[in-house]
């Protein structure tokens, strides 16, 4: 029996053992290598949607393996001094009837550990402490070398390795990032009695900052304008984490500052979660822009995910339009190479070609959405703040934003797979 075809993934985050799995079973041979040393507990939840999970089901037995909350309502409220009130009240109960699946919050960590396990299921090779540094095509295959000196070779390889993407700066070189002129300070907290009827999403507003929170992963985040800070995950220190604690956000109404307030202890590096645990981190983080590529692929080296279309997090579609690529990617090389043969360099680049072809447009499009709607919700002054507050109302109202969120969920198929 011929040895199957190798595949070599960069990036073992929420892209890499997904694709890793749908490769393995079309018959490819991918092994996963991630620069990290273990599955860590690094980003803080996922907004799944009806999109990502349909893609997601297509994997025998993995939607049983799902720890998640579906969500039931989602609650658009202004916090302006003296002027609580609700611009949206939606119900979105019904949107996996409509779409064939539900919006559902889940905790990063958990999910992350899940799709590692189900990989190495799979029969999928998982290598930690790898850090891609160096690719060498040659005209059969790749060769990578790692951070450490040590090399692989693999007939062909695929970036799935983030936002920070090494596969995509040794293709196309260095790039200048923009910052979006906001950061996020992200936190885990129990659930607030007054969010507790109906598991929703809440977006609170007001001058200058934005809070969204869900539940499950009981995660509240703050996005507002600050000085530039760098773009990663960081803890904060006690003290900045109490006077957080204790600043303008725990005043909010609508249980919005209750999660602010309500941790018992501060935990500065909590490696499992546990929501009876009573257990808060924050951390905090810059978001930034990266100029769109104008091809995702040379040679025998594609991008995925985040490697190929960084976003900002305000439309929740980042792992769910990797998701989406992940299921074109691996259609057409069903379609091109049903057989999962050793492919032809000229056989990849009709592959890679018609992949980013179907995904440039779309990405790039959400890509800018998100930006734009980061940018509405965060504006200073009051006067600016009521604006703000009139156009949301008016705009969660709208029949068209309904149709254009099912639009997106209608993704990236209707009806049967082809994979």
């Amino acid at each position: 029996m011929a040895s199957r075809t190798k595949v070599i993934v960069a990036g073992a985050g929420i892209a890499g053992p997904i694709l890793a799995v749908f490769l393995k079973l079309k018959g490819y041979d991918p092994v996963v290598y991630e620069r990290t040393d273990a599955v860590g507990d690094a980003g803080q939840s996922l907004c799944m949607q009806p999109n990502g999970l349909r893609v997601l089901s297509l994997i025998p037995g993995f939607m049983d393996k799902l720890v998640g909350k579906e969500l039931e309502k989602m609650q658009h409220l202004s916090a302006l001094p003296g002027e609580n009130t609700f611009l949206a009240d939606t119900d979105v109960s019904g949107v996996s009837q409509l779409a064939g699946f539900p919006i559902v919050g889940v905790r990063r960590s958990v999910f992350h550990r899940t799709i590692v396990e189900v990989a190495q299921n799979h029969g999928v090779k998982v290598v930690f402490s790898h850090q891609l540094v160096d690719l060498k095509q040659e005209a059969d295959s790749v060769e990578v070398t790692f951070a450490s000196g040590a090399t692989d070779r693999a007939s062909f390889v695929v970036g799935c390795d983030g936002l920070h993407s090494n596969t995509r700066i040794c293709l196309f070189g260095n790039e200048t990032v923009t910052f979006t002129g906001l950061t996020q300070t992200g936190g885990i907290t129990p659930t607030p009695d007054a969010l507790k009827d109906h598991p929703r999403m809440i977006n609170v507003y007001t001058d200058g900052a934005h809070m969204i929170a869900y539940p499950v992963n009981d995660k509240e985040t703050i996005t507002r304008r600050e000085t530039e800070a760098k773009e990663d995950w960081r803890k904060t220190d006690k003290r900045t984490q109490e006077a957080f604690k204790e600043g303008p956000w725990s005043q909010w109404p609508f249980g919005a500052g209750e999660l602010v307030r309500s941790a018992d202890h501060i935990i500065k590096a909590c490696t499992t979660f546990h929501a009876h645990t009573q257990c808060l981190t924050y951390l905090q983080y810059g978001l930034y822009d990266r100029p769109a590529l104008a091809s995702w692929h040379k040679g025998r080296v594609a991008l995925l995910g985040d490697a190929a279309h960084p976003t900002s997090p305000h439309l929740g579609q980042g792992a769910n339009q990797a998701f989406e690529d992940i299921y074109h990617l691996v259609r057409l090389l069903t379609k091109h190479n049903p057989s999962a043969a050793p492919p032809s360099t000229a056989l990849l680049d009709d592959v890679f070609s018609e992949y980013e072809q179907l995904r440039i447009a779309r990405t790039s499009a959400l890509v800018l959405g998100a930006r734009r709607q980061g940018e509405a919700r965060v504006v200073q002054g009051i006067e600016a703040c009521r604006a703000r507050d009139t156009a949301l109302k008016a705009k969660f109202s709208s029949a068209d934003f309904g149709r254009s969120q099912l639009d997106i969920y209608a993704h990236p198929f209707t009806g049967e797979s082809e994979i």
